[in-house]
């Protein structure tokens, strides 16, 4: 099995690579769409300013070929968003494979959102073998209404999506890599799909 990890210098993508390896995966750190195309599983990671990303994005002509993809892919933290509609992040159009768009957390809260906070109402074979309210590792100061795609939810400031799935693509907000045994089970699950 062929796994390719999205490079579109969004961030750091050690850890991921470390992640997979520790499960006895090997991943692939490419921006070739030939390479991309012919997965069989693809992670489109991200940590950093959406506007920055998307244009990174079109400079390889990724922005294009992403939302054709019929492998299953995931969307981690900004890679998820990314797969929106849109984000206030930068006025920012993205891939719109999600139909919903990404807003700001109030200013009642404290931003970004930095630590462990619990999922629940989990509706996905992504999910396999994890308890409800299991604790994820999230840093983000975006994030993305629940919504008809919706496999999980968290609550900070109100409850928002912390997972999305259609078809093929899947997202979440929080970074597996980092969450412990259970992140690790998450990331195993895509990679078995």
């Amino acid at each position: 099995m062929k796994t390719v990890i999205i490079d579109y210098k969004a961030g750091n993508v050690q850890s991921l690579l470390f992640a997979i390896e520790k499960l006895n995966f090997s991943a692939k750190l490419t921006d070739d769409p030939d390479e991309i195309s012919k997965a069989d599983k693809v992670i489109f990671p991200g940590v950093g300013e959406a506007s920055f990303a998307m244009n990174s994005l079109k400079e390889t002509g990724l922005d294009v070929l992403i939302p054709k993809l019929k492998q299953p892919l995931l969307g981690i933290c900004l890679g998820m968003q990314l797969l929106c509609r849109d984000s206030e992040e930068g006025d920012t159009q993205a891939l719109g494979i999600f139909d919903v768009s990404v807003k700001r957390f109030p200013d009642s809260v404290l931003v970004p959102q930095i630590g462990w906070n619990q999922i629940y109402d989990l509706k996905s074979d992504l999910f396999r073998g994890i308890p409800e309210q299991t604790y994820t590792y999230l840093v983000h100061s975006y994030y993305v209404a629940k919504n008809k795609n919706t496999i999980a939810t968290t609550d900070y400031a109100e409850s928002y999506s912390t997972a999305l799935q259609k078809d093929n693509f899947f997202g979440v907000q929080f970074h597996p890599e980092k969450s412990g045994i259970l992140g690790s089970k998450i990331l195993e699950n895509f990679l078995k799909l």
